[in-house]
């Protein structure tokens, strides 16, 4: 089995234009599948969404989810196959000046999103993407499971828990029992990745300061993160559709996928190691707190690795060194970028199926 599986049916991401949405339509567009990207705007500049080409590959909207009249009519035109829907406010910092719009877009969106559902006469397999930030975080150190506790003391963990009890109860209250129709949340870690542009994350933040030649500020060098490369992330979303096509039982369950808590690595060894394919790099700590951010938060897998046979396949040295290829191709031609990217996917996709394939019961 493969992704190929996904050769011309008819797939919508929302929120296409971001890191993970466009990494996600490339992937499947590369498949063979008819893409259709649903976005508010193109979020960063530079734009992985323009160095990709996708514009030109895939089939894009750009309205506001919170337009739900413009959003069902899009889902009554194509009747897709497959819905993931990534639009968010992702932004922790962003949550503290604009708290409103990330309740809106979090919340109030994938409310659309799930009203917008009713509208679909096909079969279509649902996977909203929520975040590990969902849970309410209170440090654990054997990392959270899926049935733990849901909350958040900042605006954007608070919009995410808000997201996921609309999910809960619109399924139970309307799709639960209906045959056309499964879906499933997924929740993830930080991502790490080319292409990141993003506002207050790492790497972005280092290649930007290499970028301008800026010293880079850092708040919290000793934080813990679960950093997953993007296409991990993206190979359990997919892998997820399958699995719940494939499996009722997974419908209206949550699952987890970061990386294997004892790896999970610190901001600080990140940054050594970028500064050494990065000799332009440098930083300095600085105190800010102005904001409350989680200093520990790690998600348990477990249920991923035992009921669709998903795990993070690369070490920590092969996730930085994938960002850092795509980094300096990015710095050297950036038109190469674009074909470079279609490479990774298929040198990553190979790997992941190879180590896949080798557990019992897989598909």
């Amino acid at each position: 089995m493969n992704f190929s599986i996904f050769k011309n049916k008819k797939i919508i991401i929302t929120g296409h234009t971001g890191f993970k949405g466009s990494w996600l339509s490339l992937w499947l567009y590369s498949k063979g599948a008819k893409v259709i990207g649903v976005s508010k705007n193109i979020p960063t500049q530079p734009s992985l969404f323009k160095i990709l080409k996708l514009k030109s590959k895939i089939k894009n909207y750009f309205t506001d989810l919170n337009l739900k009249n413009n959003l069902r009519e899009i889902i009554k035109k194509h009747q897709p196959d497959y819905i993931f829907h990534l639009a968010a406010q992702a932004i922790v910092s962003k949550s503290y000046t604009n708290p409103k719009d990330t309740f809106m877009s979090n919340a109030i969106g994938t409310l659309n999103i799930l009203e917008s559902l009713k509208y679909l006469k096909k079969k279509c397999y649902v996977i909203i993407i929520t975040s590990d930030k969902s849970y309410k975080n209170i440090e654990l150190k054997r990392g959270y499971h899926e049935e733990d506790l849901l909350g958040g003391k900042d605006p954007y963990s608070a919009s995410k828990a808000c997201a996921e009890n609309i999910i809960y109860s619109y399924f139970e209250s309307f799709f639960k029992k209906k045959k056309n129709l499964k879906i499933v949340i997924a929740r993830a870690g930080n991502v790490i990745g080319g292409g990141d542009w993003s506002d207050d994350r790492l790497i972005p933040d280092c290649i930007r300061s290499i970028e301008n030649k800026n010293i880079l500020k850092i708040r919290n060098p000793n934080s813990t993160r679960p950093w997953l490369h993007v296409f991990e992330v993206l190979s359990g979303y997919l892998l997820l559709s399958l699995y719940l096509k494939k499996n009722k039982k997974f419908n209206g369950q949550a699952f987890n996928f970061g990386p294997n808590t004892k790896k999970a690595i610190s901001v600080k060894s990140i940054l050594k190691y970028l500064k050494k394919n990065f000799k332009q790099l440098k930083w300095k700590i600085i105190s800010d707190k102005n904001f409350f951010e989680s200093k520990l938060l790690m998600l348990n897998s477990s249920k991923a690795k035992r009921d669709i046979k998903w795990k993070s396949v690369l070490s920590n040295k092969e996730k930085i060194d994938y960002l850092v290829d795509w980094y300096k191709c990015y710095f050297e031609n950036k038109k190469e970028c674009a074909k470079f990217s279609i490479f990774q996917i298929k040198k990553f996709e190979k790997i992941f199926f190879k180590k896949l394939t080798k557990q019992k019961n897989f598909i």
